[in-house]
């Protein structure tokens, strides 16, 4: 039979068994094509036909290579496999194009091709909108991801003091509930470590841990931080809106930092999002759940703030379920130590120094030290130690000189006549040896002849300065 003939018959064949497809095909809006098991073609719809601006019904029967000089349709009738997506170049233009075999009884026994896209131009658009979609979704991941991120854990919390031990197992005990958690303690001590530790105890630390700190924020603008809003809710809104951080925390935790200045027109707010666990965005109409369970923190005494009406009671009620209170450093002296050689050693490896060490004198001075400012303050002592360091020690003089004196215990005045006399020369001698050596402890101490470490005694004997 002449192949002519044979590919007309074949062509008859197919639509014959295929019509509701050659409708199917006649009406979608992409290019398609399909040719037969050797590659001469059987049918092409009428966009394709207009976008090459032939003729359809004309090409039935010709080698697929005649109408479009490099395809491929008959390299995938012989391979039997599909190539989807693939880039193709015609008449300078490029396109992007699904060849699919259609095998019966195991045999490819014709081939479609689709034409998706009008030009490279329309899939470049839309691989530009796709790269930027992934982007966006890379953002509020790694979003996401650094508001689950809890560094601390039960483990980093420091102290050898019955106080801190029972502390840690207030925690633990507090991490197996999802009850309120009402953290307080002095400016310094540790309670957002504490708030961390508990949410990573708890079934929630796989979520995200949410903190806000409600001092840091202003007033008009914290209730949009807590619910989030909707696009167009307010002046220099997000065109898209934002969530906020109930919602962000959802199955997770909020910490709420420094409660005690939550503004009181909010605080009614929290109380019914606390019991109903349901919120509205700024400007939404919608009702948001968020399964949240919360942790807030306050060196703020709250009882004396409900007497003064700066505190709603049935907020404090509702938040005082599980009360932690962290005592200040000073109450605690056994821990100083301890906390003392643990942050070394992350100064140490943050700094990539082999070993920091405190001079026996040194630890004295700090364990005598009141530490107004908690475990914070005394991170910055080291720190602020160790940055002038050129060697692995720190001794006295590295030390700032305010913690030498120790207003609870005042040296008692000696009125002895003779041993005034003896202190003041002494105390002159130092002196003068200090200035003349600008300070040099060691040559000072040599020049008095006298051990180093007597010569800090001395000097803070006397409350001598350190420095010129």
């Amino acid at each position: 039979m002449d192949p002519k003939r044979e590919t007309k018959h074949r062509t008859e064949s197919f639509i014959q068994k295929s019509g509701f497809f050659k409708k199917l095909f006649d009406h979608m809006q992409i290019g398609v094509i399909v040719t037969d098991h050797q590659g001469y073609i059987v049918y092409l719809n009428d966009v394709y036909g207009r976008f090459l601006q032939i003729d359809p019904a004309a090409q039935i029967g010709k080698y697929v290579t005649e109408l479009v000089e490099n395809s491929r349709m008959h390299i995938v009738a012989m391979t039997g496999k599909a190539e989807i997506n693939y880039p193709h170049r015609f008449k300078d233009k490029s396109y992007l194009v699904h060849r699919i075999p259609i095998e019966e009884n195991g045999k490819v026994i014709a081939v479609l091709g689709l034409l998706l896209f009008d030009s490279a131009t329309t899939a470049v658009k839309l691989a530009e909108k796709l790269s930027l979609l992934e982007s966006k979704l890379d953002l509020y991941e790694n979003e996401l991801l650094s508001l689950r991120l809890t560094h601390y854990t039960i483990n980093s919390i420091i102290g050898v003091s019955r106080a801190i031990k029972d502390l840690k197992k207030e925690a633990l005990r507090a991490a197996a509930t999802n009850l309120p958690v009402v953290i307080t303690g002095e400016s310094g001590t540790g309670k957002e470590l504490f708030a961390q530790a508990i949410h990573h105890a708890s079934a929630r630390r796989f979520y995200p841990f949410v903190k806000i700190n409600c001092s840091a924020i202003p007033k008009d603008l914290i209730e949009s931080e807590l619910f989030g809003y909707e696009r167009g809710a307010f002046t220099g809104a997000r065109s898209g809106g934002k969530p906020g951080k109930f919602e962000l925390a959802h199955h997770g935790s909020v910490f709420l930092d420094e409660i005690g200045d939550l503004p009181l027109e909010m605080q009614p707010k929290l109380l019914r999002v606390l019991e109903e666990k349901v919120f509205e965005r700024i400007g939404g109409t919608s009702v948001i759940k968020a399964d949240f369970r919360l942790l807030a923190a306050t060196n703020q005494n709250l009882e004396e703030m409900l007497e003064e009406k700066r505190f709603r009671k049935d907020l404090f009620y509702r938040l005082n379920v599980i009360p932690l209170h962290i005592p200040p450093l000073r109450e605690r002296r056994e821990d100083i130590i301890p906390l003392v050689r643990h942050l070394l050693k992350n100064i140490a490896e943050e700094s990539g120094v082999s070993e920091l060490v405190m001079d026996p004198e040194a630890e004295e001075i700090l364990v005598n030290a009141d530490w107004p400012g908690n475990v914070r303050e005394l991170s910055n002592v080291l720190e602020r130690a160790v940055s002038y360091l050129d060697r692995g020690t720190i001794y006295p003089s590295d030390l700032p000189f305010r913690l030498y004196r120790n207003p609870k215990s005042p040296r008692e005045p000696d009125h002895r006549s003779l041993k005034n006399v003896q202190d003041t020369a002494e105390k002159e001698a130092i002196q003068d040896a200090l200035e003349s050596t600008n300070y040099n402890k060691r040559r000072a101490a040599d020049l008095l002849g006298i051990h180093r470490s007597v010569l800090y005694k001395k000097i803070r004997k006397y409350n001598l300065p350190l420095h010129p």
